[in-house]
């Protein structure tokens, strides 16, 4: 009778990650920002998934906010994570960016 040992390696990876709000802004939209930004799209459906070096992002739903019986707009909640919180602040700089809406 023989015996095998096998041997796990396990790894702790410590990844930081923050959950915002967007608002007026479409999906498809918030979803090319990701991509300027260097991330593939993995997924099709909610949460859309969106993979770039060190960081992803995850467009996790959208819903219809009404402030009054005339005006509403949509509200969508993306998920970054980072390997750690200083790429976690550059990604959110760099996405915050790209959805910032100068009014006139």
């Amino acid at each position: 009778m023989t015996s095998s040992l096998f041997s796990r390696r396990w790894q702790v990876v410590k990844v930081a990650s923050e959950q915002l709000e967007f608002r007026g802004i479409s999906v498809g939209h918030l979803g090319m920002y990701f991509e300027e930004l260097g991330g593939k799209q993995i997924t099709e459906g909610f949460p859309i998934v969106y993979q770039g070096e060190n960081w992803s992002g995850e467009i996790l739903g959208e819903e219809e906010i009404s402030f009054t019986s005339v005006f509403k707009v949509n509200a969508v909640v993306i998920r970054f994570t980072a390997e750690d919180g200083t790429d976690l602040d550059e990604l959110i700089k760099r996405y915050r960016y790209k959805t910032t809406r100068i009014g006139g």
